[in-house]
């Protein structure tokens, strides 16, 4: 069994200091400093482990895309602790009308099967998707 570990050390007031694979990521949770909130960073794995998973699955189909971007979208609860209580993912992509359904087919793939951080969080909150095919 994989097990991943990290350390988080507090640097001043709300911020935090992680490594991640020799990366500094900056965690805080005041507004006026520029590291990035936690829950938005759950918001971004969300978004980059289908990314990685459809990018994939479509590179193993051979189909031709550009122009691949989501948009992750999720309300917070107003009590506390004020957690997302539902997501919507909005993919977006260009690719030939004839794969429409291959990218379709993909994203089910990441959903349904492959994307853990898509199952984690699909426990507690509902989890929908719609895919803008770009002209």
């Amino acid at each position: 069994m994989t097990t991943h570990s990290l350390v988080l050390s507090h640097t001043d007031g709300l911020e935090f200091k992680t490594q991640i694979n020799g990366m500094d990521l900056i965690l805080d949770g005041s507004a006026t400093n520029p590291g990035i909130g936690p829950k938005k960073l759950l918001l971004a794995a969300l978004a980059g482990c289908t990314a990685m998973d459809v990018v994939s699955i479509l590179e193993k189909m051979k189909v031709e895309f550009s122009d691949f971007s989501i948009l992750v979208e999720a309300p917070l609860t107003e009590e506390h602790p004020k957690i997302y209580s539902a997501y919507t993912l909005v993919y977006y992509i260009k690719v030939d009308k004839q794969n429409e359904e291959k990218v379709l087919k993909a994203v089910n793939l990441s959903k349904e099967k492959y994307c853990g951080v898509s199952a984690m969080l699909s426990a507690s909150a509902p989890i929908k998707f719609t895919i803008k095919y770009l002209p």
